[in-house]
């Protein structure tokens, strides 16, 4: 079902780019679990934009990764 959801999503908005979907889904997880709930489609969000900008999408998640990794948990 996700797999459909992604081409029909993509199709809609004229996208022909392949997507890491297991990396986008770690990065959200890493902002859920680190932050907050709501900061995983954020984040997901905001990689998108850098990416569209031309950052490299796995540079960006390994950035994002350790951030989240380094986060300090009582803030």
């Amino acid at each position: 079902m996700m797999d459909q959801w992604i081409e029909a999503v993509k199709k809609e908005l004229g996208l022909d780019a392949a997507i890491d979907k297991e990396m986008i889904l770690n990065i959200a997880r890493d902002a859920a679990h680190a932050i907050e709930r709501p900061a995983a489609p954020i984040t997901t969000y905001l990689i998108g934009f850098a990416v569209a900008r031309g950052a490299d999408a796995q540079v960006a998640a390994a950035a994002i990764e350790k951030l989240a990794k380094q986060w300090p948990t009582n803030q």
